[in-house]
């Protein structure tokens, strides 16, 4: 497996895969293509279907600026690779085709082609851990004694730490301009945004109210600045980058957890998140919402649970809880904006993320269907999910009758 360093990037929304990933592309693109007089870009099948509401377009063409770029779209062409495709073409003055790339953007930012996964410039490049199943894992750290987040200090290179806090100090200062922020979110849903009310609201409830309401109020706010294409973390992507976030902030507030646990809990989450891409995928264009959003609820229960002290047993248990109960989520998002239901499932995910903390915490961490099972488990559910399920805005919730 890779660095978790790639499931932990700054960026700007409102999508991994419909923007990041896009954008990544056309700025390498345009790197090795400074002499082309034009652009042409087509987008093909979910990039297409959905990508004037993630800002696709807008996205490739400043990552090709300042030549002009032309944009084809074609969501009725799906690529057997991967369903978010792109074909640049770099174009002389005379009108020939100078260079071309066929490209993927394969969630969280990732790129790939077919012959293998585009480099992120993100050190160390290549195979970090030598293993890839979290049963391979758990035997290894048991038998040398360590905790999840010691095995990935173990793996990884002297930067993690500063690496991670980076993100921690990014994740923190979204939740609280967040906070308060109080507008419409862009894209013609007339959603406005909810995180400063929430957080209001939150001071006149009861104590055990309190905590749950604050917690909604933290994961509304990094989703809707991601949805209004603001400065967040992926974790694992942007259309899933509140979860994690508003379980962490809520417990060092909270419970004052110290910085230093908070980065060992972000080592965890980042660990099952790279298994979960390393065996299945974190891309809702591929495998729908549950690789999204239920990948974020296993890296905020995975947290939280190792923060109150679960044995390595108990937190996969935990991540196997958090993604079973999230299995078969569709992503049908309306008019292919990361709001609706994007921002609200952020919120129940981190929610959910935390009652399974507790429950994990009350078992002794025996349980019958493993982590590894239930990552499969996604992975062949994801490929079952009729592609008008999957970031296309072509059925479910999409058609908004």
């Amino acid at each position: 497996m890779e660095t978790i360093k790639k499931i932990y990037k700054i960026g700007y929304g409102p999508s991994s895969s419909h923007t990041m990933g896009p954008n990544r592309a056309a700025e390498m693109f345009a790197k090795r293509n400074k002499n082309a007089a034009r652009f042409r870009v087509t987008l093909y099948g979910s990039l297409a279907a959905t990508g004037r509401g993630h800002h696709t377009d807008l996205a490739v063409t400043r990552g090709l600026a300042p030549k002009d770029t032309e944009i084809v779209w074609r969501a009725d062409v799906v690529k057997p690779f991967h369903p978010n495709g792109m074909f640049f073409e770099a174009i002389d003055g005379q009108g020939g085709v100078v260079d071309s790339w066929l490209v993927y953007s394969i969630g969280g930012g990732y790129l790939a082609t077919e012959e293998g996964d585009v480099p992120l410039g993100i050190t160390p490049e290549g195979e970090v851990y030598p293993h890839k199943t979290m049963k391979e894992i758990m035997e290894y750290i048991d038998k040398e004694g360590l905790s999840f987040w010691e095995y990935v200090e173990q793996c990884e290179d002297g930067t993690l730490w500063f690496y991670l806090e980076e993100m921690w100090q990014q994740m923190q200062q979204t939740i609280e301009e967040g906070l308060q922020d109080d507008r419409v979110i862009a894209g013609g849903l007339h959603l406005r945004s909810k995180a400063h009310q929430y957080f209001i609201r939150a001071s006149a409830f009861k104590p055990s109210l309190q905590n749950r309401a604050l917690v909604i109020a933290y994961a509304l706010a990094t989703s809707e600045q991601n949805a209004c294409g603001g400065r967040i973390v992926t974790a694992p992507t942007c259309g899933s980058s509140g979860v994690l976030p508003a379980v962490l902030y809520h417990l060092k507030k909270n419970h004052d957890f110290s910085d230093r646990e908070i980065l060992r809990a972000m080592a965890t989450a980042g660990l099952f998140a790279n298994v979960i891409k390393t065996n299945a995928s974190i891309s809702g264009a591929e495998a729908g919402c549950q690789a999204e959003v239920g990948s974020a609820c296993v890296m905020a229960a995975v947290a939280s649970n190792q923060l109150f002290g679960g044995s390595p047993k108990q937190i996969e248990y935990a991540a196997e809880m958090a993604m079973e109960h999230n299995l078969g989520l569709t992503c049908d998002p309306l008019c292919g904006l990361v709001q609706i239901p994007c921002i609200e499932r952020n919120a129940m995910a981190a929610l959910r993320a935390l009652d399974i903390n507790i429950y994990a915490m009350m078992s002794d961490g025996r349980h019958i269907i493993s982590f590894d099972k239930v990552v499969k488990t996604m992975k062949l559910t994801g490929k079952d999910i009729p592609s008008l399920y999957k970031e296309t805005s072509l059925g479910g919730l999409a058609l908004n009758d």
